[in-house]
């Protein structure tokens, strides 16, 4: 858990999903599976799937145009691009190279993380400490990823959950400062119960398969999830003054929205206070929050002045959360 005297806030946001929606219904046709069983287990009705030739660029480039015609003048000096994905178009150059590129953002550096569906609190983590500390201004931050191009639609257990889509966030200087906690924290023991391969073939001693594709130990997942996520909730509220009743709305990452049933109930935050992403975009990784944060607003729920309780948790594994005032 970290306390400290934040001087940035969160300014802008701007989301983007690709057109094609894969229903319940589609997959059926696709795997032995029905509409019925994915909604009992998971929530999620639809999702949305990237073109052939759609790759996270894109996508988070998308999402910055929104974030642009929501506010004009958001890019206006900023000095930094940080991109959240797993599913970069390439090893290098990164996301957010090919980001400040479609921008012209000159005097931005730029570097992609990798923390999973953690992706996006992370990056906010980091923002906030870049520009608390001095050293910038005024930070983009892109949380996009294809998990379609990384699924074997062969396998019901993976195939039903994961969707594609970006979110884009601006945080700049504000001598008043709207981050009022963070808190993250991994276990790198628990990496071979969600994983896609890369050049090595074993993992914590374990042969790996997948030739490339994500495989799951949904069970194992869940069980450290609703465990590790109240707790970090906990320790984040901890630094608020009345504690949980400070907290307007928790946005927890969206992987299946059963699980974030009984992490809200863990946490004592209901579900009228728990906004999400799941049903119509599937498990989006690192840019499920921005868009249930996106959501939020457009349905009027978020208001100016909230407090917001991120909380993003994946492979990894890795969690990090996150509370500013809207």
């Amino acid at each position: 858990m970290t306390s400290f005297r934040s001087t940035a806030r969160l300014a802008a946001l701007g989301t983007y999903v690709p057109e094609r929606i894969l229903t319940n219904n589609d997959l059926e046709a696709m795997v032995d599976t029905n509409d019925e069983w994915i909604v009992q287990r998971t929530g999620i009705r639809e999702r949305r799937i990237a073109a052939e030739n759609e790759f996270t660029s894109h996508l988070c480039i998308k999402a910055v145009e929104d974030l642009l015609r929501r506010y004009p003048k958001a890019l206006d000096g900023v000095d930094m691009v940080l991109a959240a994905t797993t599913t970069p178009d390439f090893p290098f150059p990164t996301v957010s190279c090919l980001v400040q590129d479609a921008f012209t953002l000159k005097n931005a550096g730029t570097l992609d993380l990798s923390a999973a569906c953690s992706g996006f609190t992370y990056a906010l983590h980091l923002a906030n400490a870049l520009i608390t500390s001095g050293l910038h201004r005024k930070v983009l931050v892109v949380a996009g990823e294809c998990m379609s191009k990384t699924i074997d639609y062969t396998d019901r257990s993976t195939c039903i959950l994961f969707g594609d889509g970006a979110g884009a966030a601006v945080i700049e200087y504000d001598e008043q400062g709207a981050f009022l906690g963070s808190h993250m924290g991994s276990d790198g023991s628990g990496g071979q119960h969600v994983y896609r391969t890369g050049m090595a073939d074993q993992l914590n001693g374990m042969p790996l398969d997948g030739q490339g594709k994500v495989v799951q130990n949904g069970r194992e997942v869940y069980k450290w999830a609703v465990r590790t996520v109240p707790e970090g909730v906990q320790k984040l509220t901890e630094t608020l003054p009345g504690g949980l009743k400070d907290i307007d709305w928790l946005i927890p990452h969206s992987a299946n929205l059963k699980m974030i049933d009984s992490i809200a109930e863990k946490t004592g935050i209901d579900a009228e206070r728990t906004l999400t992403s799941a049903e119509f975009y599937g498990n989006t990784s690192a840019a499920s929050i921005p868009l249930a944060l996106q959501l939020g607003l457009d349905a009027g729920k978020i208001k100016k002045g909230d407090t917001l309780l991120m909380y993003g948790f994946g492979a990894g594994l890795t969690h990090s959360g996150v509370i500013v005032r809207w």
